[in-house]
Protein backbone atom coordinates (compact mmCIF):
# COMPACT_ATOMS: atom_id res chain seq x y z
CA UNK A 1 0.00 0.00 0.00
CA UNK A 2 1.62 3.24 -1.19
CA UNK A 3 1.70 6.23 1.37
CA UNK A 4 -0.79 8.07 -0.29
CA UNK A 5 -3.24 5.09 0.21
CA UNK A 6 -2.73 5.15 4.02
CA UNK A 7 -3.27 8.51 4.31
CA UNK A 8 -6.56 8.20 2.65
CA UNK A 9 -7.38 5.29 5.12
CA UNK A 10 -6.30 6.86 8.04
CA UNK A 11 -8.40 10.17 7.12
CA UNK A 12 -11.53 8.15 6.78
CA UNK A 13 -10.91 6.06 10.36
CA UNK A 14 -10.51 8.87 11.93
CA UNK A 15 -13.67 10.19 10.84
CA UNK A 16 -15.36 6.93 12.09
CA UNK A 17 -13.90 7.20 15.47
CA UNK A 18 -15.25 10.71 15.22
CA UNK A 19 -18.57 9.99 14.46
CA UNK A 20 -18.67 11.55 11.69
CA UNK A 21 -20.49 9.43 8.82
CA UNK A 22 -18.08 9.29 5.68
CA UNK A 23 -20.64 10.13 3.78
CA UNK A 24 -20.76 14.58 2.79
CA UNK A 25 -23.99 14.48 2.01
CA UNK A 26 -26.89 12.74 3.14
CA UNK A 27 -30.22 11.91 2.18
CA UNK A 28 -31.85 14.39 4.58
CA UNK A 29 -29.88 16.75 6.80
CA UNK A 30 -31.51 17.48 10.83
CA UNK A 31 -33.35 20.32 9.82
CA UNK A 32 -35.14 18.47 6.64
CA UNK A 33 -35.99 15.65 9.13
CA UNK A 34 -37.01 18.24 12.33
CA UNK A 35 -39.38 19.89 9.63
CA UNK A 36 -40.74 16.39 8.50
CA UNK A 37 -40.86 15.25 11.77
CA UNK A 38 -42.77 18.53 13.07
CA UNK A 39 -45.55 18.02 9.92
CA UNK A 40 -46.05 14.47 11.17
CA UNK A 41 -46.61 15.49 14.95
CA UNK A 42 -49.15 18.36 13.57
CA UNK A 43 -51.41 15.76 11.36
CA UNK A 44 -51.02 13.78 14.14
CA UNK A 45 -52.68 16.09 16.16
CA UNK A 46 -55.08 17.26 14.29
CA UNK A 47 -56.10 13.54 13.77
CA UNK A 48 -56.44 12.99 17.63
CA UNK A 49 -58.39 16.51 17.94
CA UNK A 50 -60.76 15.63 15.29
CA UNK A 51 -61.80 12.06 17.03
CA UNK A 52 -62.65 13.87 20.37
CA UNK A 53 -65.92 15.18 17.99
CA UNK A 54 -69.18 12.85 17.47
CA UNK A 55 -69.33 14.80 13.90
CA UNK A 56 -66.72 15.57 10.96
CA UNK A 57 -69.19 18.71 10.39
CA UNK A 58 -67.59 20.38 13.27
CA UNK A 59 -63.99 19.14 13.06
CA UNK A 60 -62.91 16.82 10.07
CA UNK A 61 -60.03 14.46 10.43
CA UNK A 62 -57.48 14.47 7.74
CA UNK A 63 -59.40 11.62 6.06
CA UNK A 64 -62.05 13.35 5.92
CA UNK A 65 -60.72 16.78 4.09
CA UNK A 66 -58.06 14.59 1.37
CA UNK A 67 -61.78 13.09 0.60
CA UNK A 68 -63.10 16.41 -0.07
CA UNK A 69 -59.86 17.53 -1.86
CA UNK A 70 -60.31 14.72 -3.91
CA UNK A 71 -64.52 15.45 -5.35
CA UNK A 72 -63.96 18.41 -5.88
CA UNK A 73 -60.15 18.10 -8.11
CA UNK A 74 -62.71 15.27 -10.03
CA UNK A 75 -65.62 17.66 -10.75
CA UNK A 76 -63.09 20.11 -11.46
CA UNK A 77 -64.35 22.93 -8.87
CA UNK A 78 -61.06 23.50 -6.87
CA UNK A 79 -58.87 23.86 -10.73
CA UNK A 80 -61.35 26.76 -10.97
CA UNK A 81 -60.92 28.29 -7.75
CA UNK A 82 -57.13 27.84 -7.44
CA UNK A 83 -57.24 29.77 -10.61
CA UNK A 84 -59.47 32.28 -10.10
CA UNK A 85 -57.37 33.30 -6.82
CA UNK A 86 -54.10 32.85 -8.47
CA UNK A 87 -54.35 35.15 -11.74
CA UNK A 88 -56.37 37.73 -8.77
CA UNK A 89 -53.54 37.91 -6.41
CA UNK A 90 -50.78 37.32 -9.38
CA UNK A 91 -52.29 40.41 -11.61
CA UNK A 92 -52.57 43.19 -8.75
CA UNK A 93 -49.04 42.12 -7.49
CA UNK A 94 -47.70 42.31 -10.96
CA UNK A 95 -49.09 45.47 -11.37
CA UNK A 96 -48.74 47.12 -7.74
CA UNK A 97 -45.26 46.24 -7.97
CA UNK A 98 -44.41 47.88 -10.99
CA UNK A 99 -46.05 51.01 -10.35
CA UNK A 100 -44.29 51.22 -6.39
CA UNK A 101 -41.11 50.07 -7.58
CA UNK A 102 -40.04 53.49 -9.61
CA UNK A 103 -41.92 55.72 -7.17
CA UNK A 104 -40.42 54.42 -4.22
CA UNK A 105 -36.97 54.38 -6.50
CA UNK A 106 -38.12 58.18 -7.19
CA UNK A 107 -38.70 58.64 -3.07
CA UNK A 108 -35.79 57.62 -1.92
CA UNK A 109 -33.42 59.31 -4.60
CA UNK A 110 -34.83 62.84 -4.88
CA UNK A 111 -35.85 64.23 -1.24
CA UNK A 112 -38.76 67.18 -2.73
CA UNK A 113 -40.57 63.99 -4.56
CA UNK A 114 -40.28 62.26 -1.16
CA UNK A 115 -42.15 65.17 0.15
CA UNK A 116 -44.71 64.85 -2.71
CA UNK A 117 -45.52 61.09 -2.19
CA UNK A 118 -44.49 60.72 1.54
CA UNK A 119 -47.98 62.09 3.16
CA UNK A 120 -50.00 59.74 1.13
CA UNK A 121 -47.94 56.68 1.54
CA UNK A 122 -47.84 57.33 5.24
CA UNK A 123 -51.40 57.89 5.02
CA UNK A 124 -53.14 55.27 3.29
CA UNK A 125 -50.68 52.57 3.83
CA UNK A 126 -52.76 52.31 7.56
CA UNK A 127 -56.04 52.26 5.83
CA UNK A 128 -56.88 48.49 5.01
CA UNK A 129 -57.94 47.54 1.57
CA UNK A 130 -60.78 45.54 2.45
CA UNK A 131 -61.98 49.51 3.60
CA UNK A 132 -62.33 49.96 0.20
CA UNK A 133 -64.13 46.96 -1.26
CA UNK A 134 -67.25 48.64 -1.16
CA UNK A 135 -66.63 51.82 -2.69
CA UNK A 136 -64.59 50.02 -5.36
CA UNK A 137 -68.02 47.45 -6.14
CA UNK A 138 -70.13 50.33 -6.11
CA UNK A 139 -67.36 52.22 -8.54
CA UNK A 140 -66.44 48.92 -11.05
CA UNK A 141 -69.07 46.58 -10.45
CA UNK A 142 -68.18 42.78 -9.06
CA UNK A 143 -65.98 41.76 -11.93
CA UNK A 144 -62.44 40.89 -12.02
CA UNK A 145 -61.37 44.43 -11.94
CA UNK A 146 -62.78 45.79 -8.25
CA UNK A 147 -60.28 42.72 -6.90
CA UNK A 148 -57.64 43.04 -8.55
CA UNK A 149 -57.91 46.74 -7.93
CA UNK A 150 -57.85 45.83 -4.49
CA UNK A 151 -54.87 43.64 -4.51
CA UNK A 152 -52.84 46.45 -6.19
CA UNK A 153 -53.52 48.63 -2.88
CA UNK A 154 -52.66 45.82 -1.03
CA UNK A 155 -49.54 45.83 -2.40
CA UNK A 156 -48.77 49.52 -4.00
CA UNK A 157 -47.49 51.30 -0.16
CA UNK A 158 -46.02 48.30 0.94
CA UNK A 159 -43.19 48.03 -1.81
CA UNK A 160 -42.87 51.95 -2.02
CA UNK A 161 -41.76 52.13 1.33
CA UNK A 162 -39.00 49.04 1.22
CA UNK A 163 -37.54 50.49 -2.42
CA UNK A 164 -37.55 54.06 -0.67
CA UNK A 165 -35.43 52.81 2.57
CA UNK A 166 -33.05 50.47 0.22
CA UNK A 167 -32.76 53.90 -2.18
CA UNK A 168 -31.72 55.95 1.18
CA UNK A 169 -29.43 53.06 2.70
CA UNK A 170 -27.41 53.45 -0.56
CA UNK A 171 -23.46 55.08 1.04
CA UNK A 172 -23.47 58.32 -0.33
CA UNK A 173 -19.07 57.57 -0.84
CA UNK A 174 -20.50 54.89 -4.12
CA UNK A 175 -22.48 57.06 -5.10
CA UNK A 176 -19.80 60.00 -5.55
CA UNK A 177 -17.10 57.21 -6.45
CA UNK A 178 -19.67 56.32 -9.57
CA UNK A 179 -19.60 60.44 -10.48
CA UNK A 180 -16.27 60.76 -10.19
CA UNK A 181 -15.32 57.73 -12.38
CA UNK A 182 -17.59 59.95 -15.04
CA UNK A 183 -20.76 57.06 -14.77
CA UNK A 184 -23.80 58.70 -16.22
CA UNK A 185 -27.25 58.68 -14.53
CA UNK A 186 -28.20 56.10 -16.05
CA UNK A 187 -24.71 53.72 -15.59
CA UNK A 188 -25.33 54.86 -11.75
CA UNK A 189 -28.94 53.77 -12.18
CA UNK A 190 -28.11 50.02 -13.42
CA UNK A 191 -24.54 49.61 -11.67
CA UNK A 192 -24.71 51.26 -8.37
CA UNK A 193 -28.64 52.02 -7.68
CA UNK A 194 -30.63 48.94 -9.06
CA UNK A 195 -28.18 46.07 -7.42
CA UNK A 196 -28.61 47.45 -3.89
CA UNK A 197 -32.42 48.31 -3.75
CA UNK A 198 -33.47 44.86 -5.25
CA UNK A 199 -32.77 42.80 -2.05
CA UNK A 200 -35.45 45.59 -0.66
CA UNK A 201 -37.58 45.97 -3.38
CA UNK A 202 -38.07 41.67 -2.97
CA UNK A 203 -38.08 41.43 0.97
CA UNK A 204 -41.24 44.53 0.40
CA UNK A 205 -42.68 42.21 -2.22
CA UNK A 206 -42.16 39.15 0.04
CA UNK A 207 -44.47 41.21 2.37
CA UNK A 208 -46.36 42.64 0.38
CA UNK A 209 -47.94 38.94 -1.42
CA UNK A 210 -48.71 37.69 2.15
CA UNK A 211 -50.93 40.76 2.45
CA UNK A 212 -52.20 39.79 -0.76
CA UNK A 213 -53.37 36.91 -0.06
CA UNK A 214 -55.21 37.71 3.11
CA UNK A 215 -56.84 40.81 1.01
CA UNK A 216 -58.20 38.49 -1.78
CA UNK A 217 -59.96 35.97 0.49
CA UNK A 218 -61.80 39.08 2.11
CA UNK A 219 -62.90 40.00 -1.39
CA UNK A 220 -64.15 36.78 -2.46
CA UNK A 221 -66.22 36.12 0.50
CA UNK A 222 -68.16 39.42 -0.30
CA UNK A 223 -67.67 39.95 -4.28
CA UNK A 224 -67.17 36.54 -6.04
CA UNK A 225 -68.49 33.40 -7.39
CA UNK A 226 -65.54 31.71 -7.55
CA UNK A 227 -62.32 31.48 -5.98
CA UNK A 228 -60.63 29.64 -2.39
CA UNK A 229 -62.45 32.82 -0.61
CA UNK A 230 -65.59 32.15 -2.18
CA UNK A 231 -64.90 28.21 -1.67
CA UNK A 232 -64.83 28.64 2.15
CA UNK A 233 -67.52 31.25 2.78
CA UNK A 234 -69.51 29.07 0.38
CA UNK A 235 -69.04 25.66 2.24
CA UNK A 236 -69.58 27.52 4.97
CA UNK A 237 -73.59 27.88 4.18
CA UNK A 238 -73.93 24.61 3.90
CA UNK A 239 -71.52 23.53 6.49
CA UNK A 240 -69.36 21.25 4.37
CA UNK A 241 -66.19 22.36 6.58
CA UNK A 242 -64.33 19.68 4.94
CA UNK A 243 -64.41 22.01 1.90
CA UNK A 244 -63.33 25.19 3.79
CA UNK A 245 -60.47 22.89 5.11
CA UNK A 246 -59.58 22.07 1.62
CA UNK A 247 -59.65 26.09 0.83
CA UNK A 248 -57.22 26.95 3.85
CA UNK A 249 -55.20 23.93 3.27
CA UNK A 250 -54.58 25.59 -0.43
CA UNK A 251 -54.13 28.91 0.16
CA UNK A 252 -51.55 27.74 2.45
CA UNK A 253 -49.86 25.82 -0.07
CA UNK A 254 -50.17 28.68 -2.68
CA UNK A 255 -48.83 30.89 0.35
CA UNK A 256 -46.07 28.66 0.68
CA UNK A 257 -44.29 28.57 -2.89
CA UNK A 258 -44.45 31.92 -3.37
CA UNK A 259 -42.57 32.88 -0.49
CA UNK A 260 -40.03 30.36 -1.13
CA UNK A 261 -39.50 31.66 -4.84
CA UNK A 262 -39.10 35.35 -2.86
CA UNK A 263 -36.71 33.95 -0.16
CA UNK A 264 -34.36 32.08 -3.32
CA UNK A 265 -34.53 35.40 -5.33
CA UNK A 266 -33.62 37.20 -1.99
CA UNK A 267 -30.72 34.48 -1.29
CA UNK A 268 -29.26 34.70 -4.82
CA UNK A 269 -29.20 38.65 -5.26
CA UNK A 270 -28.13 39.37 -1.95
CA UNK A 271 -25.44 36.93 -1.90
CA UNK A 272 -24.49 38.03 -5.66
CA UNK A 273 -24.64 41.74 -5.09
CA UNK A 274 -22.29 40.61 -1.97
CA UNK A 275 -19.61 39.13 -3.84
CA UNK A 276 -19.66 41.76 -6.39
CA UNK A 277 -18.59 44.42 -3.65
Amino acid sequence: MTRQMQSAASAVAEGRVAGRPSRSLPFFSKIQLIYIASLAVFVLAWQVGASLYASPAFFPSPADVVKAARQLLATGELFVHIFSSTYRIAAGFVIGSAIAVPIGMWMGYNKYVGAIFDPYTEFFRFVPAIAWLSPVVLWFGIGEVSKILIIIYTTVFIVIINTAVGVKSIAKNKLRAAASLGASSAKTFIYVMWPATLPFILTGMRLAMGNSFATVVSAEMIAADNGLGFLIYNSRLWMATDDIFVGILCLGALGVIADQIFRLLIKYYTHHYANAT
